[in-house]
């Protein structure tokens, strides 16, 4: 399953209660495709504020996404969680609902060996037909899945990709030994460019709700040869891509989405809105 070289982590649009806001969930997702160039969404990710979600919701949204896209970009589920007999049960609703993939997280909090990690993807790749990519995500959960560890699991036929946000050196060494058609994404805007130098295929973002085509641009001229025309792409965008995680994220995205009018609403708690000296940070990088 080819999924491009730009997806958006989406952000998920709540009304003034807090609730899911469909209207502008349809807008949204519109909107990543056709003005920022989205090639897949991955909904229900961190940046859709997934631990804050029921599973009613996320199946909804699952749901929704798949219908409203309508084949227009691919839509990866976060089904992943620190619970594999949830995981496996998350993964499977999703596929009866017809998503293009799962995305499965490196379970946090409980802290799982090496071997504990394999075979948590392993079972959950196995009770799937689905195409899977794993998330190394250590500053979220605390422990890191190693190279070895991912090599092993790029073996599983259906274990096709990885959004790595561990360090650049594993980027390369995963990208320069995963067998042909494994693919390495960076889940870090701030390291795109450089991912891509060292092998990565592409970025799974959040900067892209809002700066997606020059991304694309950006991403089209290092594959193309045209180094320097993609470094002062990256360069220029280098601010956005920092400035969006001053604040826990997606507290800045929805801010700005929000600022630009397209109406996204406020975060759940534990987060909460960006106070007045973040607010005006923000502003300024789109001023």
């Amino acid at each position: 399953m080819e999924f491009g070289r730009l997806i958006t982590a989406m952000v998920t649009p709540f009304d003034e209660q807090g609730n899911i806001d469909w209207e502008q969930t349809a807008k949204l997702i519109d909107y990543l495709i056709d003005e920022q160039k989205s090639d897949a969404l991955v909904v229900c990710g961190t940046t859709g504020e997934s631990p804050t979600l029921s599973d009613e919701e996320k199946l909804r949204l699952f749901d929704f996404a798949v219908k409203h896209a309508s084949g227009r970009c691919k839509i990866i589920a976060g089904t992943g969680s620190n619970n594999t007999a949830h995981s496996i049960h998350l993964t499977a609703e999703a596929e009866k609902l017809g998503v293009d993939g799962v995305l499965v997280v490196v379970p946090y909090y409980n802290k799982p060996s090496q071997e504990g990690l394999y075979r948590h993807f392993e079972a959950v790749a196995n009770s799937t037909k689905l195409p899977v990519m794993l998330y190394n995500v250590p500053g979220r959960t605390v422990i890191s899945m190693n190279a070895e560890t991912i090599l092993r699991l790029a073996q599983i036929p259906n274990i096709t990709s990885i959004k790595e946000c561990a360090a650049l050196d594993q980027v390369a060494q995963v990208a320069n030994l995963a067998p042909e058609g494994f693919l390495v994404y960076t889940g870090d805007d701030a390291a795109g460019l450089p991912a891509l130098a060292v092998g990565a295929y592409g970025i799974v973002s959040v900067a892209s709700h809002l700066i997606g085509e020059p991304m694309k641009q950006m991403i089209q001229a290092h594959l193309e040869g045209r180094v320097a025309e993609a470094a002062a792409l990256h360069q220029q965008q280098l601010p956005i891509f920092k400035g969006l995680f001053e604040c826990p994220n997606p507290v800045a995205v929805k801010f700005a989405l929000n600022e630009r009018g397209v109406r996204v609403g406020s975060v759940r708690l534990p987060l909460v809105p960006p106070n007045e000296e973040e607010s005006a940070s923000i502003r300024r990088l789109f001023n």
